[in-house]
């Protein structure tokens, strides 16, 4: 893991937290919880060991699915992504990408979707993941959607304002937004914010809706 990686654990995979490094860490961890929790599917168990075998190597993930490639043959049972994590490395190339061939979107700026891909999808089957990037000096139009979201800032500097309050951001922070709230982004530096909300799970129940001011 590095600063800005988006690194998913799917459902009915073992998985392990730790640290190599000689420093501090923090990550976010952004949970489905609640929503599995109503629906009377929550649940875990502990692996018999204190680190569950390492099968593959260190970017065998992405070889496999994440270049616009995928192994002769392969079949997928699962709605996660194959991928378990998301380089910042290659998100930022991909934004830089996207912001050379146009202008942004006045309501989103250049926003882009974490994405499963073997169908296309979402990376997760509940939360929607994004990644968007505000050119410097840029404010969005103001923007509400049914989904409440959880907004991470990466990398530059602005402000979100929701209603009359005015929230700095700064890398790091994590600002929310409640469902069916209109807000602005706007960046005094070039601001890149990751974002997710259960968008996806409202998507297939025919509950999400935007509006765009």
């Amino acid at each position: 893991m590095e600063p800005g990686d988006f690194v998913i654990t799917p459902s009915w995979t073992w998985h392990h937290h730790g640290h190599e490094g000689s420093g501090p860490m923090v990550w976010l961890d952004g949970l489905d919880i609640p929503l599995t929790h109503f629906f009377g599917s929550t649940f875990r168990e502990d692996h018999h060991d204190d680190e569950a075998a390492v099968t593959r190597p260190t970017g065998d993930a992405l070889a496999r699915y994440g270049s616009g490639l995928l192994p002769v043959g392969y079949r997928h049972g699962s709605l996660n992504s194959p991928v378990f994590n998301y380089p910042y490395a290659r998100t930022r190339e991909a934004l830089h990408a996207l912001a050379q061939a146009g202008a942004p979107d006045a309501h989103a700026g250049h926003l882009m979707r974490y994405v499963n891909p073997i169908d296309g999808g979402w990376a997760m089957p509940t939360m929607a993941t994004m990644i968007r990037l505000l050119p410097r000096g840029f404010a969005t139009q103001p923007y509400r959607s049914s989904d409440s979201q959880v907004f991470v800032v990466v990398d530059g500097q602005g402000e979100l304002r929701v209603g009359a309050q005015r929230l700095s951001m700064q890398p790091h922070d994590v600002l929310v937004v409640p469902g069916w709230m209109a807000y602005t982004l706007h960046a005094s530096d070039a601001l890149v914010v990751f974002s997710y909300s259960d968008r996806v799970a409202q998507e297939k129940l025919g509950l999400w809706r935007e509006q765009r001011h």
